[in-house]
């Protein structure tokens, strides 16, 4: 049986605190989403946003009931998305749902059960056992071995394509390395993060 525990209700921070690349790269996202810069120039409210997660919520407890999973579900919002995180007793329990792959399957599922009810396109971010903090782990992997290119000489190093949440971040990871600077590259899917020597 899943149980849902309430908002953690942070500040909701405009996209343009987060860098002006990364606010483009979320507002052409949007246009691409739904056909329209605008719902990016507005930033959610935290009524929102909360509305967001209790929808988003009710779509992962049917879908762990479905699958005959146990999970409790927390629902945040912070930098104007709304986050869920599953979690069990059982680690063993949620191990398969929590693979990369099948994270982000189901998290854009949820975005559009979201978007269904609200009309409104979701960057909403889902969390299945601990995939997130998994997942850091091998950006910054990743950064440190585009970082070991550039000292052995590369001008630059490109990393894989990633979502804008991704980007950012790798973005962040970079910033606490002395001497680099990354900045995003390309369009649509193909938008990678390209690292350089500051």
């Amino acid at each position: 049986m899943t149980e849902k525990t309430g908002l953690t209700d942070g500040s909701v921070v405009d996209d343009s605190a987060l860098g002006t690349d990364v606010a483009k790269t979320d507002a052409s996202h949007v246009a691409v989403e739904t056909g329209s810069v605008s719902t990016a120039e507005v930033p959610l409210t935290t009524g929102q946003l909360e509305r967001e997660g209790d929808i988003a919520a009710d779509y992962i407890e049917e879908f762990l009931d479905i699958c005959d999973l146990d999970g409790d579900i927390d629902i945040d919002a912070r930098n104007g998305r709304a986050y869920l995180s599953v979690k069990a007793s059982d680690a063993d329990n949620l191990r398969l749902l929590s693979k990369p792959e099948t994270v982000n399957a189901l998290q854009e599922l949820t975005r559009l059960a979201v978007q269904n009810k609200t009309g409104s396109f979701s960057r909403l971010i889902l969390d299945i056992g601990g995939s997130r903090e998994a997942r850091e782990a091998e950006l910054a992997a990743l950064v440190a071995r585009a970082i070991a290119r550039i000292e052995a000489g590369a001008t630059e190093a490109d990393l894989p394509a990633m979502s804008s949440y991704e980007r950012k971040l790798v973005h962040d990871i970079v910033g606490t390395s002395d001497g680099y600077r990354s900045e995003s590259s390309g369009e649509g899917r193909d938008r990678h993060t390209v690292i350089t020597a500051a």
